[in-house]
């Protein structure tokens, strides 16, 4: 069969770009012929799968504030309407010019529905993945922009996948002109690659992570979100001696960062051994490496100023971090003797592929996913326990939905160290969830280590993920599962 893509983006870094690279690589796996339309012009495409690259020139429409290397990315709503219709255009272009497909899938709620609305013209059918980036950063605030656009492409598409009941319940929200949209919208979670996301030795997992320096080191600093001194930082994490904590992800506000900076003094003061990673890039990379500065000078007022200023601090409008706030008004003696310590094992290594993201995540004892704002799906959350670490998240949005998967195959006791609330506690709960993690008995550790890796790879597929695809496109929504709530989440 073959299977037309549209992403539109990159097929690295990010989470809608690392969806499409996998999901294109499973399709071709099950033997369909896989034509991918995307804007990276170094990918170096698998077998069976032929990457296009439509003309758009310079002008990069993107749904956060960002920076890559050969474009001039600019939000959606910042773009005229102008250089909004060239971008329609050469897209649609593009699709018409290739090889009519026998299903295609759409990515993002803009712009790639309406693209391939327009470019297949009902000559064949057409599914939507919905990631939330589209939906909450640019269509629900911007609804008498793009709402239109939305709704054209979500009208013709035969089914609508969501990482989450979180993300359905806001797409549904959003788009309430099309009341019918709910009865095709079905469960579609991205997947994860088990064969190269798995537990490892400690000898093991110490050697992939120094030839994942030695290639850092060897090889140019990454063109885009890579930093000079990743390999420095990745040769300071050693898990034969280290209890190693990571965050993965973008570098912005949204994502909470801050909050687990915060908490590393009082994760170091219990456990003087553990070293906390930072893997990612973003428009907010320059004030995380400030506040990791001010913590190594004990200067509580250029953090509370960071706090103070919030989004600012990006390149967005100011806006208070509140909870970061609340946390340094009551921080103790204790906490700042410890901050200069802390600090010191703390490493940012920027942008890492993420083919090479397994080197680190089977070196982390536990992975932290404290983001403020909904995220669609805890893909790196099911990462990291398919590599046997303990996958901390915020309680909200997809990320307790993956929470809730993977919870009952943990004890009772420990179910609670896989969420934390957001709100004025959230610093200090995840500095207690992690020293408890840290210091559990290790026997007990290891036995629950290996039942949520075995858990996440239970559950999560990349060849699942593609059939489920397929059976969206050619509308077999039957044989999807609908977004609803775990059982554990509906008690809650």
């Amino acid at each position: 069969m073959r299977i037309l893509i549209f992403h539109g983006y990159l097929l690295r870094g990010t989470g809608s770009n690392i969806y499409n690279a996998n999901l294109a690589r499973a399709l071709a796996g099950l033997g369909h012929e896989v034509h991918l339309f995307c804007q990276d012009r170094t990918a170096l495409p698998p077998k069976g799968v032929t990457i296009h690259v439509p003309d758009i020139g310079r002008l990069l429409p993107v749904y956060v504030a960002d920076q890559y290397e050969g474009f001039d990315a600019l939000p959606f709503p910042d773009i005229d309407e102008t250089a909004l219709r060239h971008y329609l255009d050469a897209n649609i272009t593009a699709i018409r010019s290739a090889p009519l497909p026998d299903i295609a899938l759409a990515n993002h709620l803009v712009m790639g529905p309406v693209i391939l609305a327009r470019g297949l013209e009902g000559r064949a059918p057409y599914a939507v993945k919905i990631h939330g980036s589209a939906l909450e950063y640019t269509v629900r605030p911007h609804k008498e922009r793009f709402l239109p656009y939305a709704l054209e492409g979500i009208r013709g598409a035969s089914g609508v996948l969501v990482g989450s009941r979180h993300t359905a319940e806001s797409l549904w929200e959003v788009l309430s002109d099309e009341p019918a949209l709910p009865e095709r919208t079905r469960l579609g979670p991205p997947g994860v690659d088990v064969k190269s996301f798995r537990p490892r030795e400690k000898e093991e997992a110490a050697l992939a992570l120094k030839q994942l320096a030695d290639k850092l080191e060897a090889g140019e600093t990454a063109d885009w979100g890579g930093e000079a001194g990743a390999a420095e930082a990745l040769r300071k994490l050693d898990p034969r001696h280290d209890r190693i904590v990571s965050y993965a992800g973008k570098l912005i506000v949204s994502k909470g960062v801050d909050l687990l900076l915060a908490a590393w003094p009082l994760v170091v003061a219990r456990v003087p051994e553990a070293r906390l990673v930072v893997v990612g890039f973003g428009t907010y990379r320059q004030t995380l490496g400030r506040f990791v500065e001010a913590l190594g000078r004990r200067d509580i007022q250029t953090l509370r100023d960071i706090a103070a200023r919030g989004r600012e601090l990006e390149g967005g409008p100011p806006g208070e971090l509140r909870y970061l706030r609340a946390f340094l008004e009551t921080v103790s003696d204790a906490w700042l003797r410890t901050a200069p310590i802390a600090a010191a094992r703390i490493h940012f290594t920027g942008r890492i592929e993420h083919g090479d993201l397994p080197a680190v995540l089977s070196t982390c004892e536990a992975q932290v996913m404290p983001s403020t704002f909904p995220e669609a799906f805890g893909m790196v959350a099911v990462e990291a326990a398919a590599c046997g670490a303990l996958p901390l998240s915020a309680g909200h949005s997809g990320m307790a939905e993956v929470t809730a998967t993977l919870a009952p195959a943990l004890p009772d006791g420990l179910r609670p160290l896989l969420s934390f609330e957001i709100g004025p506690g959230a610093v200090q709960e995840i500095a207690n969830k992690l020293v408890a993690w840290l210091t559990l008995d290790a026997t007990q550790r290891e036995h629950a280590k290996s039942t949520l890796a075995n858990e996440a790879a239970r559950r999560y597929s990349w060849e699942n993920v593609a059939r489920g695809v397929i059976a969206a496109a050619q509308g077999r929504l039957a044989e999807l599962p609908r977004p609803n709530l775990p059982a554990t989440m509906e008690k809650n």
